[in-house]
């Protein structure tokens, strides 16, 4: 696609608004805010997005359109640990890449706003279906137990992979996160994830 000047002020708004409404939430970002923020004229906002709800929803497809990878793990013939680790590997890389990601999901996920059910919901139950029906894979070749509930084993592995991540500013102290470890870092949550921790 030839990049216009059209879609550089398009760009350069979602791009200016994504950090403002990752630390301030919908409603704490006003237009002015976000058109100053873009170097760009306050009408440009209603211009592309029909006015600071749709921008908003611009940003959030953008966000959460990350998590689509995940769902070709249905495409790929394999082991379902080893897709579980795909399903790691392209978590990590996806904050590594989408550091506001985090915010976002929290933001929707304890006050969501009008976009949630058309764009965050659909992205997450996407994720939480692919893990459950490659749970259900491993189940059908009698690799896991079938006494577990899929739901608390995949939420369990999306917990772990998620929290880590989320819980980085309060515990950057203890918890080496540096991304020079998410090697380790996935290899651990395999590990504990497929064996648990008693010796």
């Amino acid at each position: 696609m030839l990049t216009t000047p059209e879609n550089d002020s398009r760009s350069n708004l979602i791009a200016a608004s994504t950090p403002l409404f990752a630390e301030k939430g919908f409603n704490g970002v006003g237009v002015r805010e976000i058109a100053k923020a873009a170097g760009a004229n306050l009408s440009m906002i209603s211009y592309y997005f029909g006015g600071k709800e749709g921008l908003y929803a611009a940003v959030l497809n953008q966000q959460f359109d990350t998590l689509k990878p995940v769902l070709e793990l249905k495409e790929i013939d394999g082991d379902p640990m080893g897709k579980f680790e795909l399903y790691l590997r392209a978590t990590v890389a996806r904050y590594r890449m989408n550091p506001h990601l985090l915010r976002f999901y929290t933001g929707e996920l304890t006050n969501p706003t009008p976009c949630f059910e058309s764009i965050v919901k659909p992205a997450i139950l996407g994720v939480v279906q692919t893990l459950l029906d490659t749970f259900s894979m491993g189940v059908e070749q009698r690799r896991f137990r079938e006494a577990l509930n899929p739901a608390d084993a995949v939420l369990a592995l999306a917990g772990m992979i998620n929290f880590y991540f989320l819980l980085e500013p309060a515990t950057g102290e203890l918890v080496d996160q540096a991304p020079e470890r998410d090697e380790e870092l996935i290899r651990h949550i395999m590990e504990i994830f497929g064996k648990g921790i008693l010796r």
